[in-house]
């Protein structure tokens, strides 16, 4: 088994997915021979997605994972060396939600990164701690990668240099990763004062516009606020406002393209020249 100190003895290592000893750790990860009846890594992985869906991190231990599933905390140490592991599996779970089939049926590179970009703030949203987990840990399982694979196939034909494919696909997962870490944060927010996205947001705009020490500062502000509670519900402008940003970044993407093709043209056409003058001399 890997410890915590062997791990910080090698930090470049410290996650589940990069550790040696990868034949016993994949013995261990199935149901049956030696381990626990009726116990896999699978069950386990599920077990703590659902209790941190419903507590968030903090309160995720291996004593109340066990008593979730009803077995010894022992028990799960056959299949496991430290909660960061499970940490770790059920973040990669999570990216195994979005449909790559999906994105890769999709339309063009536009249409594949849009597909993406929703099912990751879905993610997000749906996952609310995963956010507070995507700096901690180091994202290398299985289906994170595979994720990761789509979006810079999608953004390598978009025809950006190699060298900025990497700077367009961090401007899209951060931009997602923003919003849907906002609007997830927003959602628990409400759920915990017992209100409704809904209540919850015209009951803080309204207390917002009637403090009198913001009125001067909201005189500028006064006709957005009123058109965004124009637009329905906060479901709905959050999704306007998400489809409209990306829209955004893909026509930014779509600039970029046409500006790096007229810097390759105009550096072309100065080394002809050069070339011209190099023969005439």
């Amino acid at each position: 088994m890997v410890r915590a100190a062997d791990r910080a003895k090698n930090p470049t290592r410290s996650s589940v997915w990069l550790e040696q000893d990868k034949e016993s750790r994949a013995a261990r990860g199935v149901s049956g021979g030696s381990g626990p009846a009726g116990l896999d890594r699978e069950r386990i992985v599920a077990a703590s997605i659902r209790m941190l869906d419903e507590d968030g991190l903090a309160k995720l231990s291996m004593r109340r994972l066990a008593t979730e599933l009803n077995v010894t905390a022992m028990s799960l140490y056959w299949y496991v060396d430290t909660k960061d592991d499970i940490i770790e599996y059920a973040i990669d779970s999570c990216y195994e939600e979005i449909d790559l089939a999906e994105v890769a049926a999709a339309d063009g590179w536009r249409e594949r990164i849009r597909v993406l970009a929703l099912a990751y703030r879905r993610m997000l949203t749906r996952h609310q701690w995963l956010s507070a987990c995507m700096g901690q840990y180091l994202n290398v399982g299985p289906h994170a990668i595979a994720v990761g694979n789509e979006m810079q196939r999608a953004i390598r034909d978009t025809g950006l240099p190699l060298s900025r494919v990497p700077s367009a696909m961090s401007a899209v997962f951060q931009f997602v990763y923003g919003y849907g870490t906002i609007e997830g944060q927003f959602t628990r927010v409400a759920q915990q004062a017992g209100m409704s996205q809904d209540d919850f947001y015209t009951g803080t705009i309204k207390a917002f516009r009637e403090e009198e020490q913001f009125k001067e500062v909201l005189e500028d502000m006064t006709d957005l606020l009123d058109e965004r509670l124009s637009h329905g519900t906060v479901d709905e402008i959050w999704d306007r406002d998400f489809l409209y940003a990306l829209d955004v970044l893909i026509a930014g993407i779509e600039v970029m393209v046409e500006r790096g093709r007229g810097e390759a043209a105009a550096e072309s056409a100065e080394s002809a020249k050069k070339a011209q003058r190099a023969e005439r001399a």
